[in-house]
């Protein structure tokens, strides 16, 4: 028999070697952090929503081994429907082998209508239709009358005061006329999938804009595992798009660049002349000397880590909203001394006060702070200025006193070809200092990237006493580490405009 089920049907539509991909050599299924996150938030949000109309039932089941009870929640959203239940959440249905769980299902006076809750803030996105519609395929099948069809987003204006109120949270947008329009192609989507699912080969399917769209594909590793190293894909700053109209032009290699292919510039043209054969490192001095010169003494060296709750856990916070809690600061004098100062709050309390009182303690104002792509350390201070109106010209002027030290590197004044066309400092810190163990992310416990920092700040709530300090002190050593490179960087800038030409 054929098994598909809607997050299939959606992996399909998307590219049809993926959910043949996922059954045969799941293997080879690569989920990063941020996909992990996004999954990780939908649960946590599908939770949220089952309160949204009043008083539920849930079908969700589990069998002793902890996997999912899909006969039972089956037999209970039956019962469930018999008994006319006024909202089922997880009302569960398989018709031939087809399928799908449908978030809320909330009686109607035309039936029932389906609510899919996303954790996205926005309803547009046509992945949503397609999910909706193999839903609604499914249920009619099974002789559920299916009335309107709803998306249940967040919204992301919506100020917490303390209470969370579930109808300003979310928004809710019918979609039955997308979904209507939708509806009459999942039959055929269906039989092509089935013909699909039951090769023994893995099916043709060459790299396309699918591969990144509408999600980067967990698979993109293995399909594109025959290109040269590096490939057109790895360009800097190019998108994918064009990357695949070079790629479907034969333009694949940097060689195929260079000959004329395609016609890089700037950074681009560095990037490939220097991945072919190795020149060293190159050096505009007269432009790093410009940028050093913008730099005046003492300099404070910043760097923010911050969670970002789906659901909003301080009063004043929007879902979604960057918190900062936590920051390194290294300060360097004109006489080389280097001090260090830290801050880390706690979960169980808003810690925006508290940092932002920190840091206009740590940092005077009008003084030169340096940051590693310094948007996102000026936002968050623009915040907290915003926040806190008593401290709103000190943090400002730190912010407005930011010097960036990306820029050499994006502006093109210093490249070797370690750094691979990424300029990020996780790419840059070992390009210039490749030997140095004391710059090795990899050697920190615990914590070794902002994505698993946000994730272990809100556990810390949970921790026993012993567990929780050596999360804290983790993420201090993290955190430290991030200003220290910079302070590293800086160094390696002023050390070579100092070289004889």
């Amino acid at each position: 028999m054929f098994y598909f089920s809607k997050s299939k049907y959606c992996d399909f539509k998307q590219c049809p070697k993926i959910p043949w991909l996922k059954k045969y050599r799941p293997e080879l299924y690569a989920v990063d952090a941020a996909t992990q996150a996004r999954f990780d938030a939908g649960n946590e949000v599908g939770d949220l929503a089952m309160g949204l109309f009043g008083d539920y039932v849930e079908v969700t089941s589990f069998k002793r081994s902890g996997t999912l009870d899909l006969n039972r929640m089956k037999a209970l959203t039956r019962q469930y429907l018999a008994e006319g239940r006024e909202n089922i959440c997880e009302a569960s249905f398989d018709y031939n082998g087809l399928y799908c769980a449908v978030d809320i299902l909330r009686k109607s006076q035309h039936g029932y209508d389906i609510y899919e809750v996303k954790s996205s803030t926005s309803p547009d996105n046509h992945v949503y239709i397609l999910d909706t519609s193999y839903q609604k395929y499914v249920l009619e099948k099974c002789g559920v009358e299916v009335g309107r069809v709803f998306l249940v987003t967040i919204d992301s204006s919506y100020l917490f005061d303390g209470t969370l109120d579930l109808h300003r949270f979310f928004r809710i947008t019918d979609v039955t006329d997308l979904v209507s329009q939708e509806i009459g192609g999942v039959e055929e989507s269906l039989r092509e999938a089935e013909k699909v699912m039951s090769l023994r080969d893995e099916p043709p399917a060459d790299l396309s804009e699918a591969c990144d769209k509408p999600y980067p594909c967990a698979f993109f590793g293995y399909c594109s595992r025959n290109l040269p190293k590096p490939s057109v894909f790895d360009l800097y700053r190019l998108s994918f798009r064009k990357k695949i109209d070079l790629y479907r032009e034969g333009v694949v290699s940097f060689e195929d660049v260079l000959n004329g292919g395609y016609a890089p510039d700037g950074i681009r043209r560095r990037q490939v002349e220097f991945a072919l054969a190795e020149k060293g490192t190159y050096l505009d001095r007269d432009g790093i000397a410009a940028f050093l010169k913008t730099l005046p003494y003492p300099l404070y060296f910043l760097d923010f880590e911050t969670v970002q709750p789906v659901i909003p856990q301080y009063v004043g916070t929007r879902p979604y909203q960057q918190i900062p809690v936590q920051y390194s600061l290294h300060i360097l004098r004109e006489n080389g001394s280097l001090e260090h100062r830290e801050f880390l709050g706690r979960p169980e309390e808003d810690p925006r006060r508290a940092i932002a009182e920190r840091l206009v303690g740590d940092i005077p104002a009008d003084v030169c702070v340096l940051a590693y792509n310094k948007s996102f350390e000026c936002s968050r201070l623009k915040e907290l200025a915003e926040a806190f109106p008593d401290l709103e010209a000190h943090l400002s002027s730190i912010a407005d006193n930011i010097k960036d030290l990306l820029d050499p590197f994006r502006n093109g004044c210093y490249y070797n070809r370690a750094m691979g066309g990424s300029f990020s400092i996780k790419s840059v810190l070992p390009a210039i200092f490749p030997d140095d163990p004391s710059l090795d992310y990899h050697s920190l416990e615990g914590v070794h990237n902002g994505g698993e920092a946000m994730d272990l700040f809100p556990r810390l709530k949970d921790m026993p006493k012993e567990e929780r300090e050596k999360a804290e002190h983790d993420l201090l050593k993290y955190c430290e580490l991030d200003t220290f490179a910079l302070v590293k960087v800086y160094g390696e800038l002023k050390r070579v405009t100092e070289l004889p030409e």
